[in-house]
């Protein structure tokens, strides 16, 4: 028995691009042997559909494709994960399913049981869970078929759910445990997923073969990572990150315990081929082709830049650097020099005359009234302005440069520097996006070490730093990551021996601001708890502990 995993990258709602995808990955199994394919969860639609599954239209599409892989099923069974109609009136709608293809036919169908309501999922507001759990026999051997979250209850010891599907199937005495996965990916998360696949496997004592979904759907990024484990509880394979891969195994051999590495999980070379694959899936599965970043000469424009210019390429970058009267010649030429390492094309347009004229029009309605904020915002609104109009002309999309730090505590300006079709690192903290510059700079310098080493500062006021108004990074990135991604309350973090005076400053910074990152472009996410849709906040409220 020859079994192959299919990690590709389905496009939510391409049902004929995803069949074509499948279809091809199915004759390069063929071809090595292979008896059965093994897709991701909901291929044929693309994971997460979200709303689009309240068409009936779309699952109509999904059921037209699900035929038609049935038909493509002779010489190799096929394990295809897609949306499925409830025939009961009770209940959701539809279920989230495996279906087993052989021989031109269905051949069994099970439903997801454990249903993930969390974070960035949704489920239980579009599907039933399973209720009825069955093997599937193909050329002798007994399939326990599972979905994603289905492996994550060994031994009813999560108590998120009541029901554990392989205990459930386990008294029909399955020899292998087949596993469909759209797991997104966060620079921590493959541990624990081997640890899971593990754990399941030394609980019931026969292999798994874990296929994943590779590719990015806006914010989410998928790793791919696909697992085969060995009855022993061992890793005998691990499939690529962020590619695509179909790779065939003999279950013998998979028996035998004998596999290879792992592969190797550097949390910035995650990071950063992360974000390289989340720009370039959002570019090419939008139909965009070219960016442009506003260069500052800091160091998150110029993260930024390397990150589009991996993904996109040198000719389809842009860069624009705008000084204003308070840019030091400094960043205009850490700027410029960034752009030439890069090779990519760059305009100066200085914004000068243009404040100016701001300043002009608003004086006489402002007087007596001291530069404050307000001045310094209207440099960032100009250089929006600027920015949007080379996007409106010449059909650039507006990278985001703004950090996760700066998104936590609202220190960037609303329709300025948080203008943008995409956020690249509105996941990664500012002390991250310091590691992540010198792991880009690891076989030679990219960005300018000046870059790197100088005093963070937004330059829109004289002499101006980014500790005259917060606390330094590494201490308020300890304080963010313990109240965003740990969910720590006021007290415990407290408890930990940071300022009391500084912990409710930052804490109010982040509540407070809530309603920008409301306004915020979509966030690649990479953390275990990103800004967007896997956090959702009251824009009005109060706690402080």
């Amino acid at each position: 028995m020859k079994i192959a995993l299919a990690q590709i990258n389905p496009l939510i709602g391409d049902f004929e691009g995803n069949l074509h995808q499948m279809l091809r990955a199915a004759e390069q199994a063929r071809s090595d042997g292979a008896d059965i394919i093994i897709y991701p969860e909901l291929t044929t639609c693309g994971y997460p559909p979200r709303d689009f599954l309240d068409f009936d239209d779309f699952i109509r599409l999904a059921e037209t494709t699900i035929e038609q892989l049935a038909q493509a099923a002779y010489g190799i069974a096929m394990v295809v994960g897609s949306p499925s109609r409830n025939p009961r009136i009770e209940g959701k709608d539809l279920f989230n399913s495996a279906y087993f293809l052989a021989d031109g036919q269905v051949q069994h169908v099970q439903h997801k049981a454990l249903l993930p309501t969390y974070d960035v999922f949704d489920e239980y507001r579009y599907f039933e869970p399973a209720s009825e759990f069955n093997v599937v026999t193909y050329k002798g051997l007994r399939f326990a078929l599972t979905i994603c979250e289905d492996i994550w209850n060994v031994g009813n010891e999560n108590p998120l759910y009541t029901t554990c599907p392989l205990d459930e199937m386990r008294a029909q005495h399955p020899d292998v445990i087949i596993n469909i996965s759209a797991s997104p990916f966060n620079y921590a998360h493959s541990h624990g997923r081997i640890h899971v696949a593990k754990a399941n496997v030394q609980r019931y004592g026969i292999p798994m073969f874990y296929v994943n979904q590779v590719g990015a759907q806006t914010e989410l990024i998928f790793d791919g990572g696909s697992l085969v484990i060995s009855p022993d509880g061992q890793v005998y394979d691990e499939l690529p990150y962020f590619q695509q891969c179909v790779r065939t195994y003999e279950l013998s051999k998979v028996m035998s315990g004998r596999g290879s590495s792992e592969q190797p999980k550097h949390k910035y070379h995650l990071i950063h081929d992360a974000l390289l694959l989340g720009l370039r899936d959002y570019f090419s599965k939008l139909g965009l082709r070219r960016a442009i970043v506003g260069l500052s000469g800091g160091i998150d424009s110029a993260v930024t830049a390397v990150l589009a210019v991996r993904a996109l390429g040198p000719e389809n970058v842009l860069a624009l650097l705008m000084p204003s009267p308070f840019s030091s010649q400094h960043s205009v030429d850490d700027a410029r020099q960034l752009a030439e390492n890069l090779g990519i094309s760059y305009k100066i347009i200085p914004i000068s005359n243009v404040y100016d004229a701001c300043l002009e029009l608003l004086t006489p309605h402002f007087k007596g009234r001291p530069f404050d904020i307000t001045e310094e915002n209207l440099q960032a609104r100009i250089r929006a302005i600027v920015l949007m109009a080379f996007s409106n002309k010449f059909g650039y999309i507006l990278l985001n440069t703004s950090n996760k730090s700066e998104a936590a505590v609202g220190y960037g300006t609303l329709y300025g520097d948080m203008c943008g079709g995409l956020s690249v690192l509105g996941d990664v903290y500012k002390t991250e996006v310091y590691e992540l510059a010198k792991y880009i700079n690891k076989d030679g310098e990219v960005i300018p070490h000046n870059t790197i080493v100088k005093p963070p500062s937004a330059e829109l006021r004289p002499n101006q730093k980014d500790s005259d108004s917060l606390p330094p990074y590494e201490v308020l990135d300890q304080i963010l990551y313990q109240y965003i991604d740990r969910s720590q309350s006021p007290k415990d973090i407290l408890d930990m021996g940071f300022n009391p005076s500084l912990v409710r400053r930052v804490l109010r910074m982040v509540n407070i601001n809530e309603f920008k990152r409301h306004q915020a472009p979509p966030i690649l996410r990479i953390s275990g708890k990103a800004f967007g849709v896997g956090r959702r906040m009251p824009i009005v409220g109060k706690y402080l502990g």
